[in-house]
C-alpha cells in the first residue's frame, strides 16, 4: 500500500485522518527516523513534534467568551469549553505527556498499560487509572505509533466504558492498517498524525517507521 502523495489524497481515503504538514515538523521525523540519533537527540526532536502536534489537535477545543480586564479596559476573552484528559497508552505515550501538559497546562492525566504479545501482535491491559469526568471532558489518547491499531482500539473501547464520548487520538507516526482499522471500530473518534508512513512489515512494525519509539525513548534497547 503506497502512502498517498499529497494531505488531500490522505482525507479522501481516509476521512478522520489529519497528517500535520509542516517543515520542522518534516526535520525532527527525519531524525527520529536516523538510527544513529542518540536517545537526548530523540527525546529532544519528539518533543518538538509533540508541541506541533499538541497545537494541531486543539483547533478542536470549543471555546466560551468571558469577560477580562486589562490595565485599560474590560474586553472579551476566551476559556477552554469542556475539560481535557490526556491519556498517555503506557510506556511510549509518556514521551508525549510533558509537550501536551505544557500547552494544555489545566488538563488532568490519565493512563493505560497495553502491551503487545510478540505472537499474536494483540495488546494485553495491564494497568488503568483516569479522571472520573470523562464524559465531560475531551480525552486526548497519545500513542507515538499507531501500527495495527489494536492498542489504539481498545484503549478507545476500554475509554468509551467508562463514559468518554469526545475521543481524539494523537500519534507520531501511523501505519495506513491502524487508520484503517480505528475508522472501521470508532468511526468518530478524529486522528492526528505527524507522519503517515507505507505499511506494516511481517512483524507488526511500522516501516520506515523508527523502530520502537519507547525503546528508543527510553534508552532500553
Amino acid at each position: 500500500m503506497q502512502v498517498p502523495s499529497d494531505k488531500n489524497t490522505v482525507h479522501t481515503q481516509m476521512k478522520n485522518l489529519t497528517v500535520i504538514n509542516n517543515p520542522l515538523i518534516k526535520r525532527d521525523i527525519t531524525y527520529l527516523r536516523d538510527e544513529e540519533t542518540k536517545e537526548y537527540q530523540f527525546r529532544l526532536a519528539l518533543k518538538r513534534i509533540a508541541y506541533i502536534l499538541a497545537s494541531e489537535v486543539s483547533k478542536n477545543f470549543e471555546l466560551t467568551e468571558i469577560s477580562v480586564k486589562t490595565p485599560l479596559e474590560v474586553t472579551i476573552g476566551h476559556k477552554v469549553k469542556k475539560d481535557i484528559i490526556l491519556v498517555p497508552i503506557l510506556r511510549a505515550g509518556l514521551s508525549l505527556v510533558e509537550a501536551f501538559i505544557e500547552m494544555i497546562p489545566y488538563a488532568k492525566v490519565g493512563h493505560i498499560g497495553l502491551q503487545r504479545d510478540e505472537k499474536t501482535f494483540q495488546p494485553v491491559e495491564y494497568y488503568y487509572k483516569a479522571p472520573k469526568n470523562l464524559g465531560a471532558s475531551t480525552v486526548i489518547i497519545l500513542d507515538p505509533m499507531l501500527a495495527t491499531g489494536g492498542s489504539a482500539s481498545v484503549a478507545t473501547q476500554f475509554l468509551k466504558g467508562r463514559g468518554a464520548s469526545e475521543i481524539i487520538m494523537a500519534s507520531l507516526i501511523a501505519a495506513p492498517e491502524g487508520v484503517n482499522k480505528m475508522e472501521q471500530e470508532h468511526p468518530n473518534v478524529k486522528i492526528y498524525t505527524a507522519q503517515l508512513d507505507r505499511e506494516l512489515n511481517a512483524s507488526a512494525y511500522i516501516v520506515p517507521g523508527l523502530g520502537d519509539a519507547g525503546d528508543r525513548t527510553f534508552g532500553t534497547l
